[in-house]
């Protein structure tokens, strides 16, 4: 369709978003941690609020950099070491209050109109408090986090993802603790962590207890990891997404003249409309593409894989919903469509009800991008 009006006024280019734009379109997030999405003023005064000592600087503009440049060592296990400075700061009711807020304000100033932010509950007991106690204080860190953000003409809904940490032995318990809390601001979980030597299937009661709820679950799988990784994330576990999911790529042949061919797995998951949470950026920093042109998420969009756009560490990569798109659309040259087709994936696969997620398309997602689609029509005209 956007080739056609592209034609109609006068040239055969996809009309290309500007940044403007991108800001402005709604925007659906499944792929967001917590304790790395964090702005560098709020640590520096969590952690003199708290005591800790262990930053590398106090000056909020340092620590920004100071992370962005930890992360990008190209190694998946030091990228994660960056979280023992957010989680030491995070260890009390007021402070995950404060973290959650912010989150939420942050994501609809970009424009995200729902979110799936998740986060580990056994990081956050060293100040005393329950793990209960800990999701009780996020979900009211969202809640006044979406009231602020209305207050300011933004509309956002959050829920959260309870993690496990697959080198850790409580998944089980965070199971429970995930239902417990559905219907209550947790819409699943999540288990999350070093892929290598530590395999979903070490956790596969956990998986087994939330199929026997009826409750929702996503994995890491194949991020820094290969095929096994996902194969056993959705043959064993039975996840109802794929956390990055990007080494599908590894059943993915591109012949010399351009034909592909898909592996078993690889057509499964298509088949299937397993959708991939995909964070482009991140994988950047982990290795797991060399850069943006050459990411799979190219590919996999072209051959209409269930594929969405995601964040990840927004701290950790100095990025955004909106960075992500722009650099997707610098790289593959992607339209409003495009990014409306990126979404709408997204919209399909969160962890809501499905007539919710249906008035999230139809009412908020279609028209939103409609009317940006139809603004070259009011343009200026020579």
């Amino acid at each position: 369709m956007e080739k056609q009006i592209s034609a109609i006024a006068g040239t055969t280019a996809p009309r290309v978003p500007t940044p403007e734009q991108i800001v402005r379109a709604p925007k659906v997030l499944l792929h967001d941690h917590l304790d790395g999405g964090l702005r560098p003023e709020t640590i520096v005064e969590l952690a003199a609020d708290c005591g800790y000592r262990g930053l590398p600087t106090t000056d909020p503009k340092e620590l920004g950099e100071w992370f962005r440049e930890a992360a990008d060592s190209g190694s998946l296990e030091r990228y994660l070491e960056t979280f023992a400075h957010t989680c030491a700061v995070m260890q009390t009711r007021a402070a995950l209050v404060r973290v959650a807020a912010d989150c939420a304000e942050d994501l609809a100033a970009d424009g995200v109109v729902y979110a799936e932010v998740r986060y580990a509950p056994e990081q956050h007991l060293e100040g005393g408090l329950s793990l209960d106690e800990v999701v009780e204080a996020v979900n009211e860190g969202f809640r006044l986090g979406e009231a602020n953000a209305r207050a300011r003409g933004h509309r956002i809904r959050v829920g959260t993802l309870l993690t496990a940490m697959r080198h850790a032995a409580r998944s089980q318990e965070i199971a429970e603790l995930a239902n417990r809390h559905r219907d209550r601001g947790v819409v699943g979980f999540d288990i999350a962590g070093a892929e290598a030597g530590h395999p979903p299937t070490r956790h596969q009661a956990a998986f087994d207890y939330l199929k026997g709820e009826n409750n929702h679950f996503t994995i890491h799988a194949g991020e820094a990891f290969g095929l096994p990784s996902i194969w056993e994330a959705l043959q064993c576990c039975g996840a109802d997404r794929l956390g990055h999911g990007v080494r599908i790529v590894d059943d993915i042949t591109v012949g010399a003249d351009g034909r592909v061919e898909l592996g078993r797995l690889a057509a499964y998951v298509r088949d299937k409309r397993i959708p991939l949470e995909m964070c482009p950026t991140s994988n950047l920093q982990t290795g797991a593409a060399s850069s943006y042109a050459e990411h799979p998420l190219g590919l996999l969009a072209r051959l209409k894989f269930r594929v969405t756009v995601n964040t990840d560490n927004r701290l950790m990569s100095g990025t955004s919903m909106s960075r992500e798109f722009a650099h997707l659309v610098e790289a593959f040259g992607y339209t409003l469509a495009d990014l409306e087709w990126f979404t709408v994936n997204a919209m399909k696969s969160a962890f809501l009800p499905f007539d919710e997620r249906l008035a999230m398309i139809s009412d908020v997602i279609k028209p939103g991008y409609a009317e940006l689609k139809a603004e070259w029509l009011f343009g200026p005209r020579g």
